[in-house]
């Protein structure tokens, strides 16, 4: 039981401001499920079970919440490709009303994984999260924040998430760096791992902001091209990071085979081991794990590929994240 456990996943079956189809508000579900077929043996850290694991009640409210509000984002965007103000000032209110709609339910959304996450945060526990959409997490690192000063985010995507109100939305999936960087000064920095789809406005943004390093899949490339082995470019990242870490996992980071339903998967990803290796060379550097997350699966009942690959990445970083505890000690 969670009240039992050092470390609760936190679920949060939300995908409003996901794209249209990736529906990965059933993720949680899915990936408890992949779990019950998964052998739980773990090499790299093959004691942290004995410190418990233990998934917390999902809140399905939230889901329902998502589900009724996804057709409100689904209508503002077929008025927006309509050409919005040439329908008339009383459609614009129309749709103006949805778009508070939703705005105030994100907003709901992060308050109650800010409370939640933070509850169990002040028991001492270690928590992840389980999205959901990767507008999700945001409450957790708000929650971290007001208990951990001046920790770095490993942030392992295909995108930057670097987007201001991205369609007009302020808790959009594809802006949750941009808040965070904005909202969470407790943050010092921000280091993108693995990034290939991206405006050219983020890249700028990712260039010059203080807080931010990108290491893109061009520029790991180019690493690796040029002699350097993988130990060696997950040690240039671990390097940028400060003694405090969160990782901020999107199933995108991870090549197409790995998550061939995500909508933000991309050529160039990271295999599975890669990343699993990198998140190991930051607990092998000394530092620790303070929190992290698995977001952005769309689990399919005819190809379970995603969830699959996401359970055991989930189950990998509960035991990173402990042993990074350990070692801290």
């Amino acid at each position: 039981r969670p009240e039992q456990a050092q470390l609760v996943l936190e679920s949060v079956p939300w995908d409003v401001t996901a794209p249209a189809g990736a529906l990965s508000s059933y993720a949680p579900d899915a990936i408890i499920e992949a779990s019950e077929r998964m052998d739980p043996y773990d090499p790299i850290s093959p004691d942290e079970w004995k410190s418990g694991f233990a998934t917390a009640d999902v809140d399905y409210t939230l889901q329902e919440r998502s589900q009724q509000l996804r057709s409100d984002v689904d209508k503002l965007r077929s008025y927006a490709v309509s050409g919005g103000g040439i329908m008339g000032p009383l459609a614009d209110d129309y749709y103006s009303r949805r778009q508070r709609r939703v705005e105030e339910g994100c907003r709901g959304m992060v308050a109650a994984v800010r409370r939640e996450t933070g509850a169990w945060l002040r028991q001492g526990k270690v928590v992840g999260l389980v999205g959901g959409d990767h507008s999700t997490p945001q409450g957790l690192i708000e929650a971290l924040a007001e208990c951990e000063e001046g920790f770095g985010i490993l942030h392992m995507d295909a995108r930057c998430r670097l987007k201001a109100r991205c369609e007009g939305f302020e808790y959009s999936c594809e802006s949750l760096m941009y808040n965070v960087l904005n909202d969470v000064p407790g943050v010092r920095r921000v280091v993108q791992v693995a990034q290939r789809d991206f405006s050219a406005t983020e890249h700028r943004v990712a260039r010059e902001s203080e807080r931010i390093v990108l290491y893109d899949t061009d520029r790991i490339a180019s690493m690796r091209f040029g002699g350097a082995s993988w130990r060696d470019v997950c040690d240039a990242i671990v390097a940028e990071l400060p003694q405090t870490v969160y990782v901020d996992f999107d199933i995108s980071a991870l090549s197409i085979e790995n998550c061939p339903h995500s909508p933000y998967a991309a050529p160039g990803g990271l295999r599975f081991d890669e990343a699993l290796y990198m998140v190991n060379r930051v607990v092998e550097s000394g530092r620790r794990i303070v929190g992290f997350d698995v977001v952005g699966v769309v689990p399919k009942v005819e190809d379970c590929v995603d969830a699959e690959v996401a359970a055991r990445m989930l189950y990998r970083l509960c035991g990173m994240a402990l042993r990074s505890q350990k070692r801290n000690d």
